[in-house]
């Protein structure tokens, strides 16, 4: 009886074809490499379970051990090996791992100086699949032996070759090394002469100039070096007919501007660059996705070209995309991005969007199933949140947006949780209502929550957040917010092994004893635990917005009572660990002026004149060697610390002899 198709083809009987080791088997392995290939194109469950069965070993092995007679069969036999590794490793990172555990890296390299462009091809082709994924070595492209590779695949004459090589480094080239080390192996030169080439080679080569030339001033410095029209010849591209091309020529001349604006100021070609965005924006496919993202990147953090973009009506045309059919997941991620940089630094963008009634579709979108929008209409919330005269006249902060971001506070993805840590902390920043509503919402207690995670960038927002939640609020307020913080899980934070974490729990403290004499006293609470934290912070911290942020607590708690001012000068006179002087001396010393600035104030809010210690305070301090510090500080670079420092030796005056005038 014959062996049916299916039985001919069973997934066991298969591997054991893959791995014959027959002299006749080439013909046999051809097949069944061509079977296994159509079997797992686009299909995830047969990869998966082919994966198990050990095919991928199997497969991999062809491309060593085949040493067919036939020369022909061997040559279809690579072809078929190295696009079937492709199409495992396509689209799964399971996949991925399972090729490159196979040791098929090295193997596949070897095929690209193979004396066939087809096998060239189908190495090629695998390789740039394998360095899409994150789980890709890519440490290993740049060894010599493989950048020699990638510059035959750059070399090639067949076109769809060099494109390949053009895009395995826009998908493995992310360091300022690596870039140097493709710069140095003369990979510019090649890229910009396919600019000259085929639509493919074209496009690979933009791709791959931005890539390489992304935040490294020497390499765009070599670029402008090799070739005077370079820049000339990718500006020349954003008047290509292809919508793909325009879009790319414009990716590389921003990374050129981010980076090196100079090159580009005498072309005039920067402003050129927005009308040519809104333009792709009109795209249906893949261009009109992709140009929000590149519109934002243009932006973003420059206002000359925020308010050329705003007199082109890019907010407008922005928002109207919110009134058409659904958006894309890319797009609307996109768009919110760009509104997001757009509104970033300038108040009449903000007003304008607002006066665009788009925020019923901010509420959709902060409910979207896809992560990556409800992270980047976060993003736009923080920005449009920095309007002062909008917030506090409650024009979108409503109950339901509140809601929505606290929600997001328990998100599965870090990213998401963030980003709405930033939001929350502007909207709850500097008005009462804000503050009342997020409270009664639920929000304080996610914020201390969070403080509590293992993660340091959450930690760090959640505590951002709760700083700002008490800045310039009610003693009664304040009473709230620490009653669930508590005492002993502020010290936690003000000692954390992050210092960012440090700096803002100790901004924390500084709101929190700031203002009302009756909140200085959670300094002291608990045998003046915090106190005796911000004391080890300062003496032992490196970071110096940690050292501001504590002496700014410092300074608040001596313009208190007496009992107040005192533990202040106990820590002040203190000397820092590996420094035999008094901290305040250390301090005074710093080449920080707002350091400078702030031990000034505390100074002066130690000898004010009618508290009943400031004399034996004055004499203290005058002991410890302050009074000649400060003289040499009468001409202090820092105009406000001249201004300080004369009002502290004014009133050390007040206090006894010695003290000669200034």
């Amino acid at each position: 009886m014959p062996t049916s198709a299916v039985s001919h083809h069973r997934p066991d009987d298969l591997i054991i074809r893959l791995s014959s080791s027959s002299s006749d088997a080439d013909d046999d392995k051809l097949k069944a490499l061509r079977y296994l290939k159509n079997q797992i194109i686009g299909n995830r469950t047969k990869k998966l379970s082919y994966i198990k069965l050990g095919a991928v070993p199997a497969v991999v092995s062809i491309l060593s051990d085949s040493s067919p007679a036939n020369f022909e069969s061997s040559l279809s036999l690579l072809v078929q090996a190295a696009a079937t590794i492709g199409s495992f490793a396509c689209g799964l990172d399971a996949g991925v791992k399972a090729v490159l555990d196979a040791g098929s890296l090295p193997l596949l390299f070897d095929l690209i100086s193979y004396p066939n462009e087809k096998i060239v091809d189908a190495g090629a082709r695998s390789l740039k699949i394998i360095y899409q994924s994150k789980l890709a070595p890519k440490y290993n492209l740049f060894q010599e032996k493989n950048l020699e590779s990638l510059m035959l695949l750059l070399n090639s004459e067949n076109e769809n070759v060099g494109g390949l090589g053009a895009s395995i480094i826009t998908h493995s080239c992310r360091t300022s090394i690596e870039q140097k080390a493709l710069s140095d192996a003369g990979v510019l030169k090649k890229l910009v002469s396919l600019l000259g080439g085929s639509l493919c080679q074209r496009e690979a080569s933009l791709e791959s100039l931005a890539t390489i030339t992304k935040e490294n001033p020497e390499v765009i410095s070599q670029l402008v070096g090799l070739e005077e029209r370079a820049l000339s010849i990718i500006t020349e591209l954003t008047k290509d007919k292809y919508p793909r091309t325009r879009l790319l020529s414009c990716l590389c001349l921003i990374s050129v501007r981010n980076t090196s604006p100079c090159y580009l100021e005498d072309m005039g070609i920067t402003p050129k660059l927005v009308p040519i965005l809104l333009d792709l924006l009109d795209d249906p496919g893949q261009v009109g996705d992709e140009a929000p993202f590149a519109l934002s990147s243009l932006v973003a953090g420059n206002e000359d070209l925020q308010n050329l973009a705003f007199e082109a009506n890019v907010v407008d045309k922005l928002c109207d995309y919110f009134q058409k059919e659904v958006l894309q997941t890319r797009r609307l991620q996109g768009i919110l991005l760009a509104l997001a940089d757009l509104c970033s630094a300038l108040e009449k963008c903000r007003s304008r969007l607002l006066s665009l009634q788009v925020f019923n579709f901010v509420t959709d979108a902060l409910t979207h199933r896809n992560a990556e929008v409800r992270e980047a209409v976060c993003i736009f919330l923080k920005c449009i949140s920095r309007s002062v005269q909008n917030l506090s006249a409650g024009n979108f902060v409503k109950e339901s947006i509140i809601s929505l971001l606290i929600q997001l506070l328990n998100s599965s993805f870090t990213s998401v949780q963030i980003a709405a840590l930033g939001a929350i902390s502007n909207i709850v920043v500097d008005f009462t209502a804000n503050k009342s509503l997020f409270i009664q919402s639920g929000g304080l207690g996610e914020l201390i929550q969070l403080s509590k995670s293992m993660d340091s960038s959450i930690r760090l927002n959640a505590v951002w957040a709760l700083s700002n939640l008490i800045f310039l609020t009610e003693s009664q307020f304040k009473d709230d917010v620490m009653l669930e913080l508590t005492t002993t899980a502020l010290y936690g934070l003000i000692c954390d092994s992050e210092a960012s974490v440090q700096e803002h729990a100790l901004a924390f403290l500084k709101n929190l004893v700031d203002g009302q004499l009756d909140c200085i006293e959670y300094v002291f609470a608990e045998e003046g635990l915090l106190l005796q934290a911000v004391g080890r912070q300062l003496r032992s911290a490196l970071k110096t917005e940690v050292l501001v942020q504590g002496m700014y607590v410092l300074c608040n708690v001596a313009s208190g009572v007496e009992f107040h001012k005192e533990g202040v000068m106990q820590e002040l006179l203190q000397p820092i660990h590996s420094n035999h002087q008094p901290m305040i001396i250390s301090f005074l010393q710093s080449p920080i002026s707002q350091l400078r600035v702030i031990c000034t104030w505390t100074i002066i809010n130690l000898t004010f004149p009618s508290s009943p210690g400031a004399p034996d305070r004055a004499v203290k301090l005058r002991n410890a060697g302050i009074v000649p510090q400060l003289k040499n500080m009468v001409n202090d670079s820092c105009l406000d610390v001249k201004l300080r420092v004369r009002a502290a030796l004014g009133q050390l005056m007040t206090f006894g002899d010695g003290l000669a005038a200034v």
